[in-house]
Parts: structure tokens; C-alpha cells; sequence
């Protein structure tokens, strides 16, 4: 039972040992004793104790400043040793079987224990430097001898409540968050070392290891100093377990004093002096057996090795889990070992197949790494199809931008030189192509927007596998970007084409489109609405002046008020009536416009039957606006069809509506209220005189009618007369036109340009991506460039590879216990 015990122990420490200098921390949780207690509460006199040997620092202050840990080993005696005399002389003198290592130095053996001393100082300064601060890296310190247990022992900085010296102010914090480090872990031992001479409720150790183990299961309780407890004062109450209560128990034990250490007494002398003390003391020759040095040693030592036995199994089970984890680490990083160069292209080939498969499923939505936290991928496209790009087209107003004086200049500017009968067709097609111009900002935006996110998502395609690479993820990026790009100008042009086409060719036969009767009939009952509804306001605020004109007179006439009231109730309920009275009240012009609206319906309606055919008279007149939507046989209808009289009179009666010079003279008088004329400039027409301007060029009047003339001229550029009422219907009529067109070419560019996107840039690029990608880049020139490895992965690979190794080697070792 004690050689198993031993081969556990032993296999603990080179498991220790292995994953130590493998990755510098434990990660299996080996089972250990961990030294834990106060600032000069004997920590260290325990540990040279147990090791029969002087080898720990000593001084005022923190002295431990790295976490040292201490395999202690036994080995068999050498029987040619030195002379015993030698070795009392220079206690620190090692006999040949007894030397220690240093992890850090693994090729010197230390024969001279004060040498360790040095060497440790020296380590913990070239750590954690010389201001008395703490370092968690620790020291692995081995001790050969015959005369110590298998023990593997922790011993960590002392508990402090002040910083001293140019300790940093948080060293208390330091402290005790590297021991709870130690002492948490299930698979350690806490070895709680407290003085006698204190109350042991004030046990800092006691304190922190009831932290972690609450039910003492854990912790083995030392009492150092007993021999300086005052005089008729004794710890055995604590010994017995009475005071606090441990599994493991407590033990006492008696260092030696400062004085001892001083006069370099031998540890053999130290050590048969406290076995005395227990042995003659009255109040400890009881539990002698169990006190002292040696029997800390041997219970250190059965304790761990029970703990290990216990613990191995689950050691074991731990060391499977990390080594598939380590596995799968590992398998990420990738095979670095290549096989020739049939090998690299078929890995490089692969990874193109990844890559330009993730492409696809991003944009179709069928990845299996979707975001649940965002949109992305094909997703956001929709997105932009729908959302971005129909509300940058829904925030189009068609006529936003053209005043009534802009249509009204459009209008005149239709028409040359001649009076116009109907408004002109050039005039609406004038206008309404550049606002077909409006949709083509937000179409290119739309395409600028879908090619930069499928760039997004190019970027976001890479695996950790690819990762690798850097070298052949950048290729695969750029060959995928240029891809995108040469497709970006096809087809931005295609949706420029788009709007061209809308502006090239503007049909009126569209059947939704509003057309020139219902346009005219939805301005004359626009105007007619607009005219009751200030009627009806007018009436209100004349009744109410009224009313209170009556208030302030204190005279209030009660029926009159109730028999406007009613009148007024009977107007709104009956808007026929009232549509009668706002016709009355409606100017002459407007009602003269309204009447010519509703016979040209009338009109246009009866153009349908047979007699149409033989309505149009012979000759070459110019097609007019109102003839394009209602045609030229029924406009002839409308102004002379049949012989009979006009019904209106507007447009064929020259005295009826002014010429444009008048008009524009007739506007200047209005606003301005200018003079006349001087009657010279007014007669120009009937004695003309000729007037040299310039080369081939004359005019007729003296120099002062030239300079009346040119004021006038001036005067009409510069000022814009009020429109009149035909001016007014006009310009409302084509206004309801455009809005009308406008908004049949924004459905058509809002079905079309998203279609165009998706064949041109976005299909396209989804068909042809995996042949660009092999066409570029599968070459075996590149092979060597394309693989190359990040020195990060480089490391990282080959760490991973390392302890995979270590966990091997750990669980052989374990194998060959259980």
C-alpha cells in the first residue's frame, strides 16, 4: 500500500513537472499542499523543518514575492557521505545525496543550500523586481534527500495588512486574491499556519481557508510558537479539536528561534529540542505523538497521498476533456505538414469553394451562421429595395420644384409667336421630363448601395481556417471586389438607361394615366371647392363681427342670429345648393373656364361614335395640347364641328382674349401702374421711321421712342405679371398632368431598377464568383505565397501541438497507476 502511494505521489510530480514546463500554470488542478498564514507567523521556520535544511529566505518585511513550489523527493542514502563533524560545521554543506533544482536552471545541481537561498532572492528579484511587490509567476524549487516524504508543498507570500517600504498600496488585495487563487482550487490541501501567542479567532489563514472550505474538510491547522505562549496558557483546547473544529485536525509544532537561526544552530539539534518540549510539557506529554515536526510530515504525507488516490479519477477524466479540446483547437489551426504541391492546390482550391459557398448563402439567407441580432446578408439587400429605396422615391413631389411661373413661361414659351387656342403639348412634355430626371439620383444609390453591402458581406465570409492565410484571404477579397466592380458600371448604366428611356418617350395612352378631361374636371372642382369653402368662411366672420358689433351695442338680436345659423346649417347640408351660390359668386373667367372643361368631356365623350370620322376638317393645323388627349377630329368638334357656334368662346374669339403683348402690357399697367405710353411709340405702326442699331439690323422711331422702348423691354424681363384666371387654370391643369405621369413612371422605376440590381450585379456575381476565383488564383505560382501562415498562427498551432503532447504524456503516466 505505501509503494503505491509512493508511485502516486511520484506520478503527481511528474505530471506537475510536465504540464509546468509545458504552459507555466496548472491547468490539470494537481493535488498539492498549500502553505497559507500571516506574515511572520513561522511559515517558512515549518517549511525548513519538514526539509531538515536552512534554505528559505529571511528579513524584515515580505521576503516571499513569488509562489514557490516544493516537491520534496525521497532518495535512497549514499553510503560514502562526508564526515557528520563537516557537516555541523557548515550546516548549509549538503551530503552528496541530498542537492536541489531549480525548474528555471534544470542543468545545475545546488550541493549548498545557502546557495538556494541566493538563488531564490535572486529569481524573485528578477520577477517581480526590487520594491517588495508580488509576482504570481511561481518558482519550482526540488529537494532531493533521504531524509524528507514525497510531499508536494506551496508555499505563497505572507498575509499583510500595511504596505511598507514602496510596496504598492493594494498589496493586501494582491495578496489575498493570489492565495484564494491557490486555496480554491477542490484539488488542494490547505495547510493553515497559524502563531499560538494570538487568539485564534484573529487567524487571517483560519479565515481565508473557511472562505473555501467551509466545512473544514480540506484544511490542515498548524500552530507555530506554542513554546511562547504566556506562562499558565496552552493551546491544547485548539490541538483537540474543542475551539475549531477540523477534519484534518491541527498540530502543533516549536521552531527555532531568531536567536537559533542567528547562531546557525543545526536543524538536527532544533528538531530534537521540540520533540523534548512536547514530550516533558505537562499540558502537551499527553498528545506528544501527534505534535512536532516529524509527525506533521508523515501526516502531510499520508493526507496527500489519500487525496490523490481520491482524486485521480476525476484528474483523469479532467485530462480527456482538455485533450479533445486541444484537439479541436488544434484541427482549427490546421495541418502545417504539406505533401507536395498536388496537396496545396487542393487545399487552396477548397478554401475557394468555402469561400465563394459562404458568399452565396449570405446572400440567399441559407448561411448557418445568421446573425439574430441584426439584419444582414441578403436580408439587408431587401432591405434596401424596400425601405431605403422606395422611401427615397416616395419623397419625390413631382411639382415641388415648379412654381406657377415656371408653368406659365413653359406654357408661352410652347406657343412662339402665336396665341395659343388650347394649352400646348411641347409645354408638358417640357416639364415633365426633368422631373422623370428626379428618380435617377436615388436609382444610382440604390445600386451604389447594394454593391457596397455585398462588399460587406465578401468581407465577412472568411472561416478560421481561412484566417491561416492572410495572404489568400486578401486574394479571395480582392478577386470577389473586382468581380463587384466591373459589374457596378453595367449596371448603373442599365438604370440610367432606365430613365432615359421614361424621358424619351412619354405616353399619354397610358391607361392609368389621369388624362386632359378628368384633369380638367378635378381643377374645376378643385377651384369650386376652394371658392365654397371661402364663401363659407367670409359668412362666418361677417356673422361674427356682426354679432359681436351687437354685444358691444348690448343689443343682441337673437332670431336674426338663429336665422343666419339655420340658413347657414341648410347650406352645408345641401352642398348642391351651395355649389349653386359658389358658382354664382365665381368670376366670369372662371366660370367661362369651368363651362369650356365640362363640354370639352362632353366632347371628347361623343368623339367615339361614327359620325366622328367626317367631323375633321381639311387642312394642315398644328396638333394642340387638348387635340393629343382628345384627338384632332374631336378638338375640330369642339371649335367649329358641324357649323355650329363654339361653345367656347375664349378660344376663338381674338377680342375675347387678348394677344400676348397686350397681355403682358395689361399685367405691367396692373402691378406698376405705369404711365402710358407716349403716343409717338404707340403710333409707331403708323409712321414708321427707320433707325440704324447695327450692321443689318433697323428700327423704326427717333432715339428718344428707342429709349422708351428699351425701358419697356426692361421692364418686362425683369417683372412677372399676375396670372390671370385662364393662366391660373392652366397651370393647375398641367400641374395635375404631371403629378398624374409622374407617378406611373415612379411605380415602373420602383418595379424595374430593383429587377436590374438583382440580374446585373447581384445574380451575376453569385453565378460567376467560383469560376473568377479558380480562373485567378489557381495557380500553381501562387501556391507558395497563397499559404502562407501568420506567425501568430504559427505560434499558436505549435503550442497547441505542444500540449497536446503533455496531456499524452500525463494520461500515459496516469495509465500506469490505474
Amino acid at each position: 500500500m505505501a509503494a503505491l502511494g509512493e508511485d502516486l505521489l511520484r506520478v503527481v510530480n511528474q505530471l506537475q513537472d510536465l504540464v509546468f514546463n509545458t504552459i507555466g500554470t496548472d491547468s490539470l488542478d494537481l493535488p498539492q499542499i498549500v502553505v497559507v498564514g500571516s506574515q511572520s507567523a513561522g511559515k517558512s521556520s515549518v517549511l525548513e523543518n519538514i526539509v531538515g535544511r536552512d534554505f528559505l529566505p529571511r528579513g524584515s518585511g515580505i521576503v516571499t514575492r513569488r509562489p514557490l513550489i516544493l516537491q520534496l523527493i525521497n532518495v535512497e542514502e549514499d553510503e560514502s557521505e562526508p564526515d557528520l563533524h563537516a557537516a555541523y560545521r557548515n550546516p548549509n554543506q549538503a551530503r552528496r545525496s541530498e542537492w536541489a533544482e531549480f525548474q528555471h536552471i534544470p542543468s545545475r545541481k545546488f550541493t549548498d543550500f545557502g546557495d538556494v537561498k541566493r538563488e531564490i532572492e535572486a529569481e524573485t528579484s528578477r520577477v517581480a523586481g526590487n520594491n517588495k511587490g508580488i509576482n504570481r509567476q511561481p518558482i519550482n524549487l526540488k529537494i532531493y534527500s533521504p531524509h524528507v516524504l514525497n510531499l508536494t508543498l506551496v508555499d505563497l507570500p505572507g498575509l499583510t495588512k500595511v504596505p511598507i517600504g514602496d510596496q504598492p498600496p493594494d498589496i493586501e488585495k494582491q495578496t489575498r486574491t493570489l492565495i484564494s487563487e491557490y486555496i480554491a482550487k477542490p484539488n488542494s490541501i490547505v495547510l493553515a499556519v497559524s502563531p499560538a501567542n494570538v487568539d485564534i479567532v484573529n487567524s487571517e489563514a483560519l479565515k481565508l481557508a473557511r472562505h473555501v472550505d467551509p466545512l473544514g474538510r480540506r484544511t490542515i491547522g498548524v500552530l507555530t510558537k506554542v513554546d511562547l505562549m504566556d506562562h499558565g496558557t496552552n493551546a491544547l483546547d485548539i490541538l483537540s479539536g474543542r475551539v475549531y473544529p477540523l477534519k484534518l485536525g491541527f498540530i502543533g509544532v516549536v521552531n527555532r528561534s531568531q536567536q537559533d537561526i542567528q547562531g546557525n544552530r543545526p536543524m538536527e539539534e532544533a528538531l530534537k529540542a521540540e520533540s523534548e518540549f512536547f514530550r516533558h510539557h505537562p499540558a502537551y506529554r499527553n498528545i506528544a505523538s501527534r505534535c512536532g515536526t516529524q509527525y506533521l510530515a508523515k501526516t502531510l504525507n499520508q493526507t496527500l497521498m489519500s487525496h490523490i488516490r481520491e482524486r485521480l479519477p476525476d484528474i483523469k477524466a479532467r485530462l480527456n476533456t482538455l485533450m479533445g479540446q486541444t484537439q479541436q483547437e488544434l484541427a482549427s489551426y490546421g495541418d502545417m505538414h504539406f505533401s507536395g504541391k498536388e496537396h496545396r492546390g487542393s487545399m487552396i482550391l477548397q478554401l475557394m469553394t468555402r469561400f465563394a459557398a459562404s458568399f452565396i448563402s449570405s446572400v440567399d439567407g441559407t448561411s448557418t451562421e445568421i446573425s439574430t441580432k441584426e439584419l444582414s446578408g441578403g436580408a439587408r439587400i431587401y432591405y434596401i429595395f424596400n425601405s431605403v429605396f422606395g422611401s427615397a422615391l416616395e419623397s419625390i413631389d413631382p411639382t415641388s420644384n415648379l412654381s406657377a411661373l415656371d408653368i406659365r413661361t413653359a406654357i408661352r414659351n410652347s406657343t412662339g409667336p402665336r396665341p395659343s387656342l388650347f394649352v400646348p403639348e411641347m409645354a408638358f412634355d417640357l416639364l415633365v421630363k426633368p422631373q422623370i430626371k428626379l428618380l435617377e439620383m436615388p436609382s444610382q444609390r440604390c445600386v451604389e448601395l447594394v454593391y457596397e453591402e455585398l462588399i460587406k458581406i465578401c468581407h465577412t465570409c472568411g472561416s478560421t481556417e481561412l484566417s491561416r492565410y492572410p495572404r489568400l484571404q486578401a486574394k479571395l477579397i480582392e478577386v470577389v471586389s473586382d468581380l463587384l466592380r466591373e459589374r457596378l458600371g453595367p449596371a448603373s448604366s442599365y438604370v440610367e438607361s432606365l430613365i432615359s428611356i421614361q424621358r424619351a418617350y412619354i405616353n399619354t395612352n397610358h391607361p392609368n394615366f389621369l388624362g386632359a378631361a378628368a384633369a380638367m374636371s378635378h381643377v374645376v372642382s378643385n377651384r369650386q371647392e376652394r371658392e365654397r369653402k371661402k364663401l363659407i368662411q367670409e359668412e362666418r366672420e361677417r356673422r361674427e363681427k356682426k354679432r359681436l358689433k351687437e354685444l358691444g351695442a348690448n343689443g343682441t338680436d337673437i332670431l336674426e342670429d338663429e336665422e343666419e345659423a339655420a340658413n347657414e346649417k341648410s347650406e352645408l347640408v345641401n352642398p348642391r345648393k351651395q355649389s349653386a351660390k359658389a358658382s354664382r359668386s365665381m368670376s366670369p373667367a372662371v366660370r367661362e373656364n369651368g363651362a369650356a372643361s365640362i363640354a370639352a368631356a362632353v366632347n371628347g365623350a361623343r368623339s367615339n361614335s361614327p359620325n366622328r370620322l367626317h367631323s375633321q376638317p381639311a387642312g394642315n393645323a398644328r396638333d394642340s395640347f387638348l387635340n393629343y388627349f382628345f384627338g384632332k377630329d374631336g378638338a375640330a368638334s369642339q371649335v367649329g364641328g358641324a357649323g355650329a357656334p363654339s361653345p367656347l368662346p375664349r378660344h376663338v374669339s381674338q377680342s375675347a382674349e387678348p394677344t400676348f403683348s397686350q397681355s403682358i402690357r395689361r399685367g405691367e399697367d396692373k402691378l406698376t401702374h405705369r404711365p402710358a405710353l407716349p403716343s409717338s411709340l404707340m403710333r409707331e405702326e403708323e409712321s414708321p421711321r427707320t433707325t440704324n442699331l447695327g450692321a443689318g439690323s433697323q428700327f423704326v422711331g427717333d432715339s428718344s421712342e428707342l429709349h422708351a422702348l428699351s425701358t419697356l423691354t426692361s421692364q418686362i424681363d425683369n417683372m412677372e405679371p399676375a396670372l390671370t384666371e385662364r393662366e391660373a387654370m392652366e397651370t393647375e391643369l398641367i400641374r395635375a398632368l404631371i403629378s398624374s405621369y409622374f407617378n406611373i413612371v415612379r411605380e415602373s422605376i420602383a418595379d424595374q431598377v430593383p429587377k436590374a440590381v438583382m440580374h446585373l450585379l447581384v445574380n451575376h456575381c453569385k453565378d460567376v464568383v467560383q469560376n473568377r476565383l479558380v480562373s485567378e488564383l489557381y495557380k500553381e505560382s501562387l501556391f507558395e505565397e497563397l499559404l502562407y501562415e501568420d506567425d501568430g498562427v504559427k505560434k499558436e498551432r505549435e503550442k497547441c501541438e505542444k500540449l497536446l503532447q503533455t496531456y499524452r504524456e500525463a494520461a500515459k503516466i496516469i495509465g500506469e497507476v490505474l
